[in-house]
C-alpha cells in the first residue's frame, strides 16, 4: 500500500499521509512520495487546490525515529532541503489528529490550516535532541508570535485545537467527522476563483513574508504592475463583481 494517497475530484485534490500503523511518521519513502505527489498535482492545470490530511488517528507524529539515526539512510537523504517543493497551487492542511515536530513542520508548510477537534500540536525537537531544519523557527513565530513559539519549542508541550485557534495557528476548528468536507469546501471556494490571480496573490504573500514590510510593499507593487500591464477586461471584471455581490448576499 502506498505511503501517500492522492485523489482529484472537481478540481480539488486530497492527499493523504497513509502510514496509520506508524501514526503517519515521516519515513524517507513517505517524504519522497509526498513531494512527488505534490509536484505532480501542482503541474496539473485541472487541479486548483490541494487538501493535505492524514489517515486517522494522527496527522503526522513526526520523523520516523527508526530511520532518523541511520547515517546515509533513506530519511537522512530525503530530509535534505525544503520539506515541500515550491508550489503555486494553494495547499490547505486538514489536521485530523496530532501534528508533532516534523508533522508540525508539514502543517506549517501549508498555506492555511483547518483542525479537527482531535488535533493537537507540539514541537518536541528539544525533547528528542534534534534541530529543526524545515523552517520551523521561521514559520512557527510567524503563525503564533515569537513568545508563544519560544514556549512551544522550549517546553515541548502540546496545545489543543481550541488553543491553536486562539493563537492563530489554525483558521478553523470543526468536528472530526466534518473536517475533510469543510476543508474540501474551502478548496472548492478557491477553485471557483480566477486560478491565475489566486496563484499570483499567494505568491506575493509568500515573497512578502520573507522580507521587511517596506520590501513586501514593493513586491506587491511590482506584481500589480506586471498583472495590469496587459490591460483589464472591464466587461469580465464587471460580471465577476456582480457574481461576488450575489455570493456575498448568499453568505450573509
Amino acid at each position: 500500500m502506498s505511503d501517500v494517497l492522492a485523489e482529484v475530484t472537481d478540481q480539488v485534490a486530497v492527499v493523504t499521509l497513509n502510514r496509520p500503523e506508524r501514526r503517519n511518521a515521516i519515513s524517507g519513502s513517505l517524504l519522497a512520495a509526498l513531494r512527488h505527489a505534490l509536484t505532480d498535482l501542482d503541474g496539473r492545470a485541472e487541479v486548483r487546490a490541494v487538501v493535505l490530511t492524514g489517515a486517522d488517528p494522527a496527522f503526522c507524529a513526526g520523523l520516523d525515529l527508526t530511520e532518523l539515526g541511520e547515517p546515509g539512510g533513506p530519511l537522512s537523504v530525503a530530509g535534505i532541503g525544503a520539506v515541500f517543493p515550491e508550489l503555486t497551487t494553494p495547499l490547505i492542511g486538514a489536521i485530523n489528529g496530532p501534528a508533532v515536530t516534523g508533522g508540525l513542520e508539514l502543517a506549517l508548510a501549508c498555506d492555511f490550516l483547518v483542525a479537527s477537534e482531535r488535533a493537537r500540536f507540539a514541537d518536541t525537537h528539544a525533547r528528542v535532541g534534534v534541530m529543526p531544519g524545515w523552517g520551523l523557527t521561521v514559520a512557527l513565530p510567524a503563525a503564533v508570535g515569537l513568545r508563544r513559539a519560544r514556549e512551544m519549542s522550549a517546553t515541548g508541550n502540546f496545545i489543543s485545537a481550541p488553543t491553536a485557534l486562539a493563537w492563530g495557528l489554525v483558521n478553523h476548528v470543526v468536528p472530526h467527522n466534518e473536517l475533510l468536507g469543510f476543508a474540501s469546501g474551502l478548496a472548492a471556494d478557491i477553485a471557483s476563483a480566477d486560478p491565475a490571480a489566486v496563484r499570483e496573490i499567494l505568491t506575493t504573500y509568500n515573497k512578502g513574508a520573507q522580507v521587511t514590510a517596506a520590501e513586501a510593499a514593493l513586491i506587491e507593487a511590482q506584481a500589480h504592475r506586471r498583472w495590469h500591464a496587459g490591460g483589464i477586461d472591464h466587461t469580465l471584471v464587471a460580471s465577476r463583481r456582480d457574481a461576488v455581490i450575489e455570493r456575498g448576499r448568499a453568505q450573509s
